[in-house]
């Protein structure tokens, strides 16, 4: 609770008292000073609520962006380190490919002159 719902609350029981002694005795001005007291605390009091639910608002913005902050941390992390784990995968696998293919040098050599065959006609080809 903050000093503007104390005090605002303070000043409508302050109102509430003076419009009773203003009833009780039979006089308007005290009456009408006590509700305007009254209007004033009950104003300042829910002036002090806004606003201690605008710094809740405020606090929970900052604990978003605090989460969204470790979430994306988090993912590029993974990011990473599923990256390395491919690259390492495709670096093992190029690997085993080119020692096939310096095994079996004439059927490779084979392939390759059919796919540049292929491609070449497929390319000239209008």
């Amino acid at each position: 609770m903050n000093r503007d719902r104390i005090e605002g609350n303070i000043r409508n029981l302050k109102g509430r008292g003076r419009t009773v002694l203003g009833a009780v005795s039979g006089r308007a001005r005290p009456q009408v000073e006590g509700a305007y007291e009254q209007i004033a605390g009950v104003a300042q009091s829910r002036y002090g609520r806004t606003r201690e639910r605008a710094e809740e608002i405020y606090e929970e913005g900052y604990r978003f962006a605090d989460e969204a902050a470790s979430r994306g941390r988090h993912l590029r992390d993974e990011a990473q380190t599923r990256g390395r784990q491919y690259r390492d995968e495709a670096h093992r696998r190029g690997r085993a490919l080119a020692s096939r293919a310096d095994e079996n040098r004439g059927t490779t050599l084979a392939l390759v002159a059919a796919a540049a065959f292929g491609l070449g006609w497929l390319v000239s080809r209008r």
